[in-house]
């Protein structure tokens, strides 16, 4: 996932894409504890994106306060 893809997306879908990649990031934490996980690089994308989707988020809060 790009920045660019989460500026285009409403304050609902920033939040429903934030409660999905939380419940991946669960996932692969369960995976990586049970020796179970493949693709090592994921737990670092899913980071990320988790982040990028908290910065867009923040400035939609931003853009509606002022």
């Amino acid at each position: 996932m790009k920045f660019e893809d989460v500026k285009g997306k409403s304050h609902d879908e920033l939040r429903d894409s934030l409660r999905a990649l939380k419940k991946e990031a669960f996932n692969l934490r369960f995976q990586k504890a049970s020796g179970q996980l493949e693709n090592t690089a994921r737990v670092r994308e899913v980071r990320r994106d988790i982040a990028r989707v908290q910065t867009g988020l923040q400035a939609l809060r931003t853009a509606g306060a002022k």
